[in-house]
């Protein structure tokens, strides 16, 4: 199947991939709509990708040994000990991944789309309507396209989506993830943190991830992520997926993210929260939801738009790579499109499922149902986690 008429609505890491599933997979006129104007490539913020699952998109084409990246080797879990600085070493676990920064990724990827796609920054789509063999697209510019079929890769507030599948409405999971990040150069005492650990300082009711990550510029950056629920009287309006992005939190809630590294975590990593600039500190409420289907009709779901799984799990970013080497198989090998679509579908939803599934029990063991921490030890912690794990899809599932 070659020829035909594709449209990208988001433009970011999952919308670039799936540009370049599109363009591979046998389409010619390739439209990608993005709603933010500005640069996406300044976005800072850490991920993490499995080494294994790294391989297998390195060999799909989709990652570079070229983007800047740090290597992980283990994970290290402290438990506040007094005032020892970095608290009591509960146990460690290996993890073979590799870290990265999210906007030189988003530039990779964004490079390797073909100058032939037309990439529309600026244009958020008003409307979408199904008109028998073809999509129509309207734009807030004023214009309105025709597609063969339509790629929905633009995040959890989807339109493409809410087109699709209306019937999906994202779960809020009850807690928040405060997030930042802030140069390395600023981490007093650096020869206490090995580069190659990540870090994992646990507490009754939440818990702080903390590794490096390359600033794009040949430096490092500390990452963090703080999981824990907001006070009763937070004030934000949560029923529906919401975020609050840096330079926007509230003095209040900033002090929420404080008090907690203060009385929480083991003194050196608590400080992170106070060396971390305030517009360089962002909320994002946890949700969760996967749509039942990732293709109905001509329309077709990638990345965040098909399913979100609470970070814990690791995979969010391979997942939606993933995506793309998967839309890429089916539309290279079917004779139909919708011979293409079901393919994709039948590949892809039961992999949103299984990764969903695994965040909310990971959101049961690090942050609602935790265990005691205080009593943890080595043989502890590998039994624990195993039993959280469950099906072992941490960082991602294998790419078939």
């Amino acid at each position: 199947m070659r020829g035909g008429r594709v449209a990208i609505v988001g433009g970011s890491v999952a919308g670039c991939a799936a540009a370049l599933a599109a363009h591979r997979g046998g389409a010619e006129g390739i439209t990608v709509y993005e709603r933010a104007a500005g640069q996406l490539a300044d976005r800072g913020v850490g991920l993490a990708m499995h080494n294994d699952r790294y391989g297998e998109l390195e060999a799909a084409g989709y990652m570079d040994a070229g983007t800047p990246w740090i290597q992980l080797g283990r994970r290290c879990w402290y438990v506040r000990d007094g005032s020892a600085p970095l608290g009591r070493l509960a146990g460690v676990l290996p993890f073979p991944f590799r870290t990265y920064n999210w906007g030189p990724l988003w530039r990779e990827l964004r490079g390797r789309v073909p100058e032939s796609v037309d990439f529309r920054p600026g244009t958020a789509i008003e409307r979408l309507q199904l008109t028998g063999d073809a999509v129509e697209l309207s734009t807030s510019d004023g214009r309105a396209d025709r597609f063969d079929f339509v790629i929905g890769a633009d995040g959890y507030r989807s339109v493409v989506r809410t087109a699709a599948c209306p019937e999906v409405r994202p779960r809020y999971a009850g807690y928040l993830a405060w997030r930042g990040a802030f140069p390395a150069e600023r981490l007093p005492d650096p020869g206490l943190w090995p580069v190659e650990d990540c870090v994992y300082a646990v507490f009754p009711g939440g818990h702080a991830v903390i590794y490096r990550i390359p600033d794009g510029r040949g430096g490092q950056r500390v990452n963090w992520v703080l999981y824990t629920a907001p006070p009763p009287d937070h004030g934000l309006p949560l029923d529906s997926p919401t975020s609050l992005p840096p330079g926007t939190l509230s003095d209040a809630l900033r002090g929420v993210a404080i008090e907690v590294a203060d009385t929480q975590l083991p003194p050196y990593w608590g400080q992170l929260m106070h060396l971390t600039a305030p517009e360089d500190t962002f909320i994002q409420p946890m949700y969760d939801f996967t749509a039942p289907r990732y293709a109905a009709g001509r329309l077709a779901l990638a990345g965040d738009a098909a399913t979100v799984a609470r970070p814990h799990t690791g995979g969010g970013a391979v997942k939606a790579l993933q995506d793309a080497t998967a839309l890429q198989t089916a539309l290279a090998s079917a004779a139909s499109w919708p011979e293409a679509l079901a393919s994709y579908d039948a590949v892809r939803s039961p992999v949103g499922r299984s990764m969903v599934d695994l965040g909310r029990r990971l959101g049961l063991g690090l942050v609602q149902e935790t265990p005691d921490w205080r009593t943890m030890d080595q043989p502890g912690l590998e039994q624990w986690w195993q039993q959280a794990d469950g099906s072992g899809a941490f960082g991602g599932r294998r790419l078939t």
